[in-house]
């Protein structure tokens, strides 16, 4: 049985998505599992995130789905009620982190400072979101982190896109890169799930060429 962070390295790529209709969640899902990504960390940016992620967990019980841009413990208990298999925030919270440590459920915290960072040692984490990413320096950036943190390994979020993903999942300290190019808002609201699928599978050929 693979672990959380071996599951979500084997994607390479973990689609962020932001849904303002429930209705999307199925056709997205659809479009993720047949494009090679069954993966999707649905953001709790909007009021339809929760009942998104029961329909896409229930719907499609071979994706991991995750739940996003938590900010509350009141969150986390919505989101795994409703079947996501890890959290995301884009901060550390160290409320939010210690809840999900003593309930066991996989949380992986925004840090983008050795202070953070050292914070989600201390607790023995060992993969934390880097966001933003690019506006924090990147790939050099999460380079010069790891540095004195050894065990640490990192997922960046934020300005990750087809163009510079080579560069991300390169550094053998990244699992996997966040990203939201394949789901853009405007192609979900326009019901372009054919596009989807096509850039969800050229960015599953993208990881597998930078890896293999």
């Amino acid at each position: 049985m693979k672990t959380m962070e071996e599951q979500i390295q084997s994607f390479g790529v973990v689609p962020v998505v932001v849904l303002y209709d429930a209705e999307d969640a199925m056709p997205l899902a659809k479009a993720l599992v047949e494009g090679g990504l069954p993966c999707a960390e649905v953001t709790f940016r909007t009021e339809v995130a929760e009942e998104s992620i029961r329909r896409m967990s229930e719907g499609y019980p071979e994706m991991l789905v995750g739940a996003g841009t938590v900010l509350t413990t009141e969150q986390v208990d919505r989101a795994v009620g409703a079947g996501a298999k890890f959290i995301v925030s884009p901060g550390f919270d160290p409320e939010i982190v210690d809840y999900c440590l003593k309930k066991e459920i996989p949380i992986f915290p925004g840090c983008i400072t050795p202070s953070e960072v050292a914070q989600a040692v201390k607790r023995g984490l060992k993969v934390v979101k880097f966001f933003p990413a690019e506006q924090f320096g990147g790939v050099e950036t999460i380079k010069a982190l790891a540095a004195p943190y050894t065990v640490m390994k990192f997922m960046p979020t934020g300005g990750v896109n087809a163009k510079n993903l080579k560069d991300y999942l390169s550094c053998d300290k990244i699992i996997a890169c966040g990203g939201s190019w394949m789901v853009k808002g405007d192609l979900i609201k326009s019901g372009r799930f054919d596009q989807i699928k096509k850039l969800t599978e050229e960015a599953v050929s993208l990881a597998k060429a930078v890896r293999s």
